[in-house]
């Protein structure tokens, strides 16, 4: 049976490329490297290590050994730190990503209230509304109201996100007040020009059928927030999730239109990359996020 000891030396000798100096580093006597790298030679039936009096260097059997090992090793890594987690302090880093108007009002006040509650984590928070591989970028958990964009991520549903129509009260008093969705088009909307369809509003009737409205306006912004504001300047309708224009309402800026055909509620997700296991960190943050939402409607 392989050893576990002889393995990490071979990985060593690999990285440092002398057993002299995978000595130095294990600790050990260069005659215990050479005879962990016989006794692993032997046991595998191969050559790992083609050596002379002057270099050292990987045999095409040595390389794929070591790509294999150094998964194992990751995996072994993992279950380490797994174990040390959940019998002690959870400790290390968590790297959040959410939409910059949702992540500082919701996000921030969560990671600040769990870091409390764990003093051995730190975190590392990112907020942007455009949604990059959080692969590449080494992202833990992603946080965002939509359907999930990418097949390798695991969702689990947060809440339910309602989305409104809204006017300024001196908007309402000068132009009247639509009935349905089909007055919308005799109506300045204030546009959000970077959503996937921006002109194109959809409702939902009392009966459950989808209704679609061509909308047109004066205004129109590429952040949501600027279009929130400009509907609260009388510039026009507009529609937006409740959770941001809440302040707006609750100060009597603007009011909300045409309640009997609210707009499908989108999922608030928070998304993580599929894998074996995840670190006890992530998985008590994921959990503690489901806590504290439990299924709100924002």
């Amino acid at each position: 049976m392989l050893s576990l000891r002889d393995m990490e030396v071979f990985i060593t000798i690999s990285e440092v490329g002398s057993l002299t100096a995978a000595a130095q580093r294990l600790g050990c006597s260069l005659q215990a490297v050479s005879r962990s790298l016989q006794s692993l030679e032997a046991e595998v039936g191969a050559t790992l290590i083609a050596r002379t009096t002057r270099t050292l260097r990987l045999t095409p059997a040595g390389e794929r050994f070591r790509e294999r090992l150094q998964d194992i090793f990751a995996e072994l890594e993992a279950a380490r730190t797994e174990v040390t987690e959940e019998t002690h302090q959870l400790r290390g880093t968590l790297r959040i990503s959410a939409a910059t108007l949702f992540g500082p009002a919701y996000i921030v006040p969560l990671v600040s209230e769990f870091l409390t509650m764990h003093p051995g984590l730190s975190a590392v928070l990112e907020f942007e509304d455009e949604f990059r591989d959080p692969v590449k970028r080494g992202v833990d958990i992603t946080i965002r109201i939509g359907d999930t964009p990418d097949s390798r991520l695991v969702a689990r549903r947060l809440a339910s996100v309602r989305r409104v129509l809204f006017a300024a009260p001196g908007y309402l008093a000068q132009r009247g007040r639509p009935e349905t969705p089909a007055d919308l088009g005799e109506h300045d909307c204030v546009i959000r020009s970077n959503a996937a369809h921006p002109r194109l509003w959809r409702f939902q009737a009392p009966d459950q059928s989808e209704i679609t409205v061509a909308v047109k306006g004066r205004v129109e912004a590429n952040h949501a927030d600027a279009v929130n504001r400009a509907v609260a300047c009388g510039m026009g309708i507009g529609l937006a999730t409740l959770w941001q224009i809440r302040p707006l309402l609750e100060a009597g800026k603007v009011e909300r239109l045409l309640t009997a055909f609210e707009p499908t509620p989108a999922p608030l997700n928070v998304l993580w990359v599929r894998a074996p296991r995840l670190p006890a960190r992530t998985r008590r943050f994921i959990d503690f996020l489901t806590e504290r939402f439990a299924d709100e409607w924002l």
